[in-house]
């Protein structure tokens, strides 16, 4: 398929029926709708088989089993489509940090997209952040400008905004601290940091699966064997320990399409997941 049919089936995909036109609008629209259809997850990973991180592959797969993967496939794919949508998009390095000690790393762990030429009142430069691959952070795309943003009761913040990048700031309930940003990454850069988050048994994305759906004021995640929701007020959690109730966590709680994944799989990736879950429980007691 060329990359209009893909960006085409990818639309049809996630409900629309005409092409989405150019702005601001239409870009929160389009953002709106990756996420309620293609929740964050490293299920392929799990079973052995890392996605490629190649963006046309990416594009494909949503439309294809409705699955994209984590930030590098998650974005990368709503890369492409944007582009070929008319807009006007360049990458940046992410280093995601869950606290003080990691955070000037520098470590390329995520894909960021910058989208350029829509101004508005508040935001003159008319450069925007739309992240489908943070899992649990924003729900539409940030303005680049430095301030405290709140959407759908959940608090983030831009600290720092230079011209090589910026500082974010997530939500106290989220799963990690923040983002620093930086120029790149290049095709290369991805393609080695994706090997190495998804290879075990030291990729962190080859331990515990993760599905995580942002929804306007709510978060569904599986974690493990361990289902939470995720509010501005707090969190609940449900532990899973029948392969039916994870089953249906994963696929009904979260949306996650499991289209081309066989049973058998499923349930020998349960059995593993139960397995480290319990040992993870004991050492909380």
């Amino acid at each position: 398929m060329t990359t209009s049919e893909l960006v085409a089936a990818y639309l049809a995909f996630l409900g629309y029926d005409e092409r989405p036109g150019v702005s601001v609008e239409e870009l929160g629209e389009l953002h709106r709708r990756h996420l309620a259809a293609v929740p964050y997850e490293n299920l392929e990973i799990l079973l052995g088989r890392p996605p490629s991180v190649d963006p046309l592959d990416s594009l494909a797969r949503v439309s294809q089993v409705g699955r994209a993967g984590y930030c590098f496939h998650q974005n990368g794919a709503l890369e492409t489509a944007l582009v070929e949508l008319g807009y006007a998009v360049t990458r940046r390095a992410g280093h995601v940090y869950s606290g003080p000690d990691d955070r000037w790393s520098g470590e390329l762990n995520h894909l960021v997209l910058v989208v350029s030429g829509l101004p508005t009142t508040d935001n003159p430069t008319g450069e925007w952040w739309p992240d489908v691959g943070l899992g649990d952070a924003i729900a539409e795309p940030l303005p680049l400008v430095a301030g405290e943003y709140e959407q759908g009761g959940f608090s983030y913040a831009l600290t720092e905004v230079r011209e090589d990048g910026w500082s974010f700031v997530a939500d106290e309930h989220g799963s990690f601290a923040g983002v620093e940003t930086s120029p790149g990454p290049s095709a290369v850069d991805v393609e080695q940091c994706h090997e190495r988050l998804s290879t075990p048994p030291d990729g962190r994305f080859a331990r515990v699966l993760v599905v995580q759906r942002r929804r306007a004021s709510e978060i569904d995640v599986v974690r493990g064997c361990l289902a939470h929701t995720i509010t501005p007020d707090g969190q609940s959690e449900t532990e899973l320990t029948t392969y039916d109730d994870w089953r249906s966590a994963v696929a009904d709680g979260c949306g996650l399409s499991l289209t081309g994944i066989a049973d058998e799989e499923l349930r020998g990736l349960f059995d593993r997941q139960l397995t480290g879950h319990r040992a993870f429980m004991e050492s909380r007691s």
